[in-house]
């Protein structure tokens, strides 16, 4: 995945900024909020219609979210609720985004694109629930085509390329395609289990 290739080869870079971010006593879980109140922010601006400016701003919105677990592991500050709160407040920063860009085009009533964005924001969070569930079951499940970190980028391509509802198309069609693939790929992991208890 696009996400694991990043962190395996941008350590170099995010590692040190994280102990300088450390050294000044900021928390890791502040982080995490600052980087959702960071994302209302572009929503505010992406639903007022500055599309490109929002796109260029969610890159540096997203920094939050490279740093705070890069904070936390470079501390020694990690921890099971930092994790979920990660977790959770990404959901909500990639929403609340979504949530913008469905205002804006309400506004210009687009109603092709504001049902295009609904079904992106529903193939998004299901992509991660998808995950969460297979992980509740003790099951690895990080496969697929579009996660977190590709959308996001394709979103930032849409916005400043005013190329958005193109990308929307492509957003719901691999976001659903993502979790086909992580049905299956569950389906693969239990269906010998399945087969043991059957027998």
């Amino acid at each position: 995945m696009f996400s694991e290739w990043l962190r395996r080869h941008t350590h170099w870079l995010v590692d040190p900024i994280a102990r300088a971010i450390s050294r000044l006593g900021i928390p890791p879980n502040w982080m995490t909020v600052l980087g959702l109140i960071a994302n209302v922010a572009v929503a505010l601006l992406i639903a007022r219609g500055h599309l490109r400016v929002g796109g260029l701003l969610i890159i540096l919105a997203s920094l939050f979210d490279a740093f705070d677990g890069a904070v936390a592991r470079v501390s020694g500050r990690t921890s099971s609720f930092g994790a979920f709160l990660d977790s959770t407040l990404d959901r909500f920063s990639e929403a609340v985004i979504y949530l913008g860009l469905l205002l804006y085009y309400l506004r210009q009533g687009q109603q092709m694109e504001t049902i295009l964005v609904y079904a992106t924001i529903v193939g998004s969070l299901m992509v991660s629930y998808a995950r969460a569930r297979a992980e509740g079951l003790g099951l690895q499940c990080k496969v697929g085509l579009l996660t977190r970190a590709e959308r996001i980028f394709l979103l930032v391509i849409g916005l400043v390329a005013g190329i958005m509802p193109w990308i929307l198309w492509v957003l719901v069609v691999l976001t659903n395609v993502t979790v086909i693939q992580r049905m299956f790929h569950v389906w693969r992991l239990t269906r010998h289990r399945a087969s043991v208890t059957l027998k």
